[in-house]
This record gives structure tokens, C-alpha cells and sequence, in this order.
């Protein structure tokens, strides 16, 4: 089964930018869709932006024009560009890879269709 080990996160003012990485143990067809999660107590799981093996990206409304997930394949690794970051940003990130193959054109931005996550990084904006 794929690992994922997230880091990266930590406190930012607003406005500013932050990098977050997903270390990503191997690569096999769970890992065609890769995406980012966030979370905040109380709070339903929200997919924050999602990216293919071809590199095609989905972004949640919240975070368009500001986020910015990326994958090196050849490094193993999923990375999240926070830029402009504002307090709603705050909350446990993670990184997530599906639970099996994926056959539609498009990921999915779901958490349902996720089985593999890290453990999560904390990103603060204040």
C-alpha cells in the first residue's frame, strides 16, 4: 500500500505564501489521482485541490487563483503553493491517494474516493 507522509505546514500572517509536501512512498495506479484535504474541528473534510498523473489539476472554489498543487514524479512528491493565505485556510492538511483504479476523465475532489492519507500537516494563518 502506498505511504504518504506530509510536512511543510506552519504558521503564516495573511497574505503570505507557505509550501506544503507529501512525501509519496511508490507509485502505482492508486496514485493516478493525488490530491490535498483540509479539515478543521467540527468540520466535514474538504478536498482543497486534486491533481492527475498527466498533471491536469481541479481546484475547489475557495482556493482557485491562490493554491496550487504539483506532483514530481521522479522525487516521489506532492506539493500544495499556498499563496495569499488567509485565516479560512487554516486547518490539518493532508494528502490523500485513491482507494483503486480510477477510470473517469476527470479526479475527484471527493474524500470518498480517497484510501490512502497521511497523517496530516498543521497550517495557521494569522
Amino acid at each position: 500500500h502506498v505511504q504518504l507522509v506530509e510536512s511543510g505546514g506552519g504558521s503564516v500572517q495573511a497574505g503570505g505564501s507557505l509550501r506544503a509536501s507529501c512525501a509519496v512512498s511508490e507509485y502505482h495506479y492508486t496514485t493516478y489521482c493525488m490530491a490535498w484535504f483540509r479539515q478543521t474541528p467540527g468540520k466535514e473534510c474538504e478536498g482543497v485541490a486534486v491533481i492527475d498523473n498527466n498533471g491536469v489539476t481541479r481546484y475547489a472554489e475557495s482556493v482557485k487563483g491562490r493554491f496550487t498543487i504539483s506532483r514530481d514524479n521522479a522525487k516521489n512528491t506532492l506539493y500544495l503553493q499556498i499563496n495569499g493565505a488567509k485565516p479560512e485556510d487554516s486547518a490539518m492538511y493532508y494528502c490523500a491517494a485513491l482507494d483503486g483504479y480510477w477510470l473517469r476523465p476527470q479526479c475527484p475532489l471527493g474524500a470518498a474516493n480517497f484510501g490512502f492519507w497521511g497523517q496530516g500537516t498543521q497550517v495557521t494563518v494569522s
